[in-house]
């Protein structure tokens, strides 16, 4: 945490922007002509070219991917025309080597692309387009030079339907998120058109307006007044008539009741953003977690809004989740804030629950090393294992995976865990549901159970750890020998644990319980499995009903049969007592 080593690749860009004037006359001679990028592909660029307007450097770059002058040389003529002779052909990328106190990821997020589920004909009509087109087309510095025409005849549509909730909240394509921005994007476009056309005809259709930003609700309440009609429904059907390349859409007005049926010159998607393709590349380089929409998950979605799991990385933008400029703003300033206390503080202070190695009794096999999700252990072959307490965040992933207990959780050793459940369960056990929570959602489900007042049985034990992967095999082992009818390994959602991907340890050691209680002749599912989040009290008092249930179907017989089949062996016994006084 405050060190990191980061290696930089500096593209190369196959024009000096020290020597560049951007006179443009290395564009002019370009024969390349390419599809342009910031246009939305409504109009074209060279090979050479400004990626946009206001780039900083104002000077050309060389997409080399296109360029004939490439070795060996076929064409050459910007450098022929480059009188500052800034034209390198030879240029490569640079690797850069710096020393950083912080990280924070901006990479944003990217637009959805409607020809993926070609449910509105974008790939088949023309005058079907998608927000970000109609922002270059009606914009003074677009392919048109701020005259608004529809694609098809280079007419001006008179009559403009707005579709919402294109590429999101639609489970069906696996993208249930709201892109939060949507909704506003197309109230401002319509007040756009109703300040410069106002002879225009706009109808949107909407699922809902999602207007809760400061002065949203007054711009909504605009566009109603500048005579944009709000249909509450998404279109069924959109079929274009060939000869004058119309729109014909069907949509079911919920709030009337009724079939409606328009007939647009242009239908524009309103489509929302996702996640960068490359975002698995990301938390695979920075031990990053996603949420179940794909976006990075923060270490607190209150608390530390803009920290990452890792410590000393923090987020800013859509990477985190959609969000509008202000949002973004806003969530920059205190990234850079909190990289900037960070960076001043020179040495800070960490909490104690971390993990130790006792060097003695370690056995150098690595396997701490594969499970822990922040790469805080390091390990070479043949060597023992160390800890970088600054970056271990104590899930106890680790400590429970070690087969030579050389691990030590601080504040949650074996020890301490196993006390506890002999305690809960010295007296009457078969009365009792053992129960092993994670501190930051199953246990918070629990308490929040608790103070909703739900009514659930009180036959369970809660020994609370700090992740579900702290929960050990031998843990259960012993709360099966110490009598209980059913042991619950409760934690985070599968994929939203606290601790980025500690969870997966559990599912694999609680496949390994299953099959080893199979073989034993035990009941598997008296050992259960359950994901319950911070917000799930109706699922806690629901799993702890069921779990009641289920205790009472076991009977005496078979909870002393369970503890004749764990009892370690006299030779195993003897073995654990000798480590155990060493």
């Amino acid at each position: 945490m405050g060190n990191f080593t980061v290696r930089i690749r500096k593209k190369a860009r196959y024009v000096d922007p020290t020597a560049c004037n951007a006179c443009g006359e290395c564009a002019k001679v370009c024969p390349q002509v390419r599809p342009d990028e910031y246009q939305m592909g409504l109009s074209a660029r060279k090979a050479i070219y400004i990626p946009f307007p206001q780039a900083v450097p104002c000077s050309y770059i060389l997409d080399m991917e296109s360029c004939l002058g490439n070795v060996p040389i076929a064409c050459g003529k910007c450098a022929e025309a480059c009188e500052q002779n800034a034209i390198n052909y030879d240029d490569r990328d640079e690797i850069v080597t710096r020393e950083v106190g912080a990280v924070i990821v901006a990479v944003g997020a990217e637009v959805y692309d409607p020809t993926q589920d070609d449910e509105y004909g974008y790939t088949r009509f023309r005058n079907v387009i998608t927000s970000m087109e109609f922002e270059r087309l009606i914009c003074a510095g677009g392919p048109t030079c701020g005259e608004f025409v529809r694609p098809s005849d280079l007419q001006r549509p008179k009559r403009i339907g707005f579709i919402q909730c294109v590429g999101s909240r639609n489970p069906r394509l696996n993208r249930p998120w709201c892109s939060n921005i949507c909704c506003m994007n197309t109230v401002k476009d319509t007040l756009l058109l109703a300040d410069h056309y106002p002879d225009t005809e706009n109808v949107v259709f909407y699922q809902d307006i999602r207007s809760f930003g400061k002065g949203f609700e007054d711009m909504f309440q605009r566009s109603k007044e500048a005579g944009t009609r709000y249909i509450r429904g998404l279109p069924g059907e959109i079929v274009e008539d060939p000869a004058t390349g119309n729109l014909r859409v069907t949509v079911e007005n919920t709030t009337a009741g009724r079939i409606e049926r328009f007939e647009l010159d242009m239908v524009v998607l309103s489509v929302g953003v996702e996640p960068p393709k490359d975002l698995a590349r990301i938390s695979g380089l920075l031990t990053l977690s996603k949420t179940s929409d794909g976006f990075f998950m923060e270490s607190h979605p209150k608390l530390k809004p803009v920290d990452a799991p890792t410590r000393g990385v923090f987020f800013a933008g859509f990477c985190e989740s959609p969000k509008d400029i202000k949002d973004s703003v806003c969530q920059a300033g205190a990234a850079a804030s909190r990289a900037g206390a960070l960076l001043n503080a020179g040495r800070i202070r960490i909490e104690a629950i971390t993990s130790h190695i006792d060097p003695a009794a370690c056995t150098k096999c690595g396997l701490c090393a594969q499970v822990c999700p922040y790469g805080a252990i390091r390990w070479k072959k043949g060597e023992v294992a160390t800890v970088v307490e600054a970056a271990c965040a104590g899930c106890g992933a680790c400590g429970a995976t070690c087969r030579s207990g050389a691990i030590t959780m601080r504040h949650y050793t074996d020890d301490q865990l196993n006390a506890q459940v002999r305690a809960i369960l010295g007296d009457r056990p078969q009365d009792k549901v053992c129960v092993f929570a994670c501190n930051w959602c199953s246990y918070a489900g629990g308490d929040m159970a608790g103070i909703s007042r739900m009514a659930y049985p009180a036959s369970n034990r809660v020994v609370r750890t700090l992740c579900s992967a702290r929960v050990s095999e031998e843990m259960v082992l012993e709360a099966f020998r110490c009598g209980a009818p059913v042991v619950l390994v409760s934690g985070c959602h599968y994929a939203d644990c606290h601790y980025i991907t500690a969870n997966r340890q559990t599912v694999k050691r609680v496949d390994r319980l299953w099959d080893r209680l199979e073989r034993l002749g035990i009941r598997p599912e008296r050992l259960q499995l359950e994901w319950i989040s911070a917000a799930e009290g109706p699922k806690f008092a629901a799993v702890m009903r069921r779990l009641e249930d289920l205790r009472r179907t076991v009977t005496a017989e078979e909870i002393a049969h369970t503890r004749e089949a764990l009892r370690p062996k006299p030779a195993a016994r003897i073995a654990r007592a000798a480590a155990l006084q060493e």
